[in-house]
């Protein structure tokens, strides 16, 4: 059956995400603000969840009409064919959210849309009981200026818990948000990479997987694997198909920080993501950083001083960054923060700057490229 899905993203990164299903084989996409809207089956639905790395979720789009009225929106969802998706034993959960709406009490649009989806299965299943002992289904309701949108999520937990990062550091960065940077960076494993404040190893361990080329969704499960709408095969083979993907590249990331605790945490982390083989983890403050390697690449997010009191500590530190990286001879760094004078304490404008969301602070991913590598450094 095919369906209009939806990948979420976090708001800056909708063209990262529409590269990745571009690369997937997916065309005629649409780009709109947090998500791209493209078709596709129950195989795409599982090739989606085990391989976007940069998307927060995947949904299918089941209806769109407009609503001002409770009226208007129980009859807009009892207009679903619901029976057609949920089985009879259903365990049906119900979100919502609403923007500049008329109907602006989410609970009571949870409520409604929840009895109106019952409604409709009942023309399907002549009956007037449901147990809900069965798999569960995520429906949202979303209302954005009059117009609800109802959709499915097949995804569940976010995108973003890719299951190796049980214990993070005070700041940590979402692992989508991490694979986002180093997409962004064009890295290649041909070229050495650095994080030389690495917290909980977030951007290595992304680096890394992108690296050998590991789906991000290979060790972790999804709500819709208990939907009888997708044959328990397609997970199977997708699985399979992900396993032999895995490429034999050897490559080398440093990542690096001055606290032991939070290494030893990356180590873990990157040890519960398979690729601890292919990063070297030091304690080292940053401001000892060094390499006589050419043509690297730094990936950090470094503080951002929004703690009282450790604003000119973060100042002293982007300057700090400026005076080593200088050093490094046609290395490229890449550098997200939510500091609105980075440039300045850094010492140097960026090539390239991009507005990106790390949760709800903005930042600007500040892009400084290096000289590109000369061809015999290939051979």
């Amino acid at each position: 059956m095919d369906y209009t899905l939806i990948a979420t993203s976090t708001f800056g990164l909708e063209s990262v995400v529409a590269s990745e299903l571009r690369e997937l084989g997916y065309d005629d996409l649409k780009i709109e603000n947090g998500k791209v809207t493209f078709e596709g089956d129950e195989r795409d639905i599982v090739t989606c969840n085990m391989w976007l790395r940069t998307a927060d979720r995947v949904l299918i789009n089941i209806a769109e009409f407009k609503a001002e009225s409770f009226e208007e929106l129980f009859q807009g969802t009892l207009a679903v064919e619901w029976g057609d998706i949920l089985p009879i034993d259903a365990f049906m959960h119900v979100e919502g959210k609403s923007v500049k709406s008329k109907l602006f009490s989410v609970p009571d649009c949870q409520s409604i849309v929840k009895k109106a989806v019952i409604e409709a299965m009942k023309r399907k299943y002549k009956t007037d009981w449901f147990n809900e002992n069965g798999a569960r289904y995520r429906i949202e309701v979303g209302i954005l200026k009059d117009i609800v949108t109802l959709t499915l999520d097949t995804s569940g937990t976010g995108l973003h818990k890719r299951g190796y990062r049980e214990n993070a550091g005070g700041a940590p960065i979402k692992e989508t948000l991490a694979a986002a940077l180093v997409l962004l960076s064009k890295w290649e494993p041909s070229r050495l990479l650095a994080d030389p404040m690495c917290g909980s190893g977030t951007i290595a361990i992304e680096a890394a997987l992108i690296g050998k080329n590991i789906a991000p969704g290979l060790n972790r499960n999804f709500i819709s694997e208990q939907w009888e709408i997708i044959p328990k095969n397609i997970w199977e083979e997708s699985r399979k198909f992900a396993r032999n993907a895995v490429n034999d590249k050897e490559f080398r990331i440093l990542a690096s920080d001055m606290d032991g605790r939070v290494i030893r945490t990356a180590m873990d982390n990157a040890k519960k993501a398979g690729v601890e083989d292919y990063i070297t983890f030091q304690k080292m403050p940053m401001q000892q950083f060094s390499s006589k390697k050419r043509y690297g690449f730094i990936i950090t997010n470094p503080p951002y001083g929004e703690r009282l009191g450790e604003l000119k500590e973060v100042e002293k530190l982007y300057k700090d960054m400026g005076e080593v990286f200088e050093n490094l001879r046609d290395w490229s760094y890449f550098v997200i923060t939510a500091h609105p004078d980075f440039q300045k304490h850094f010492g140097k404008d960026a090539d390239k700057n991009r507005k990106l969301y790390n949760g709800r602070i903005k930042c600007y991913y500040y892009q400084y490229f290096g000289a590109k590598p000369e061809k015999k450094y290939y051979e």
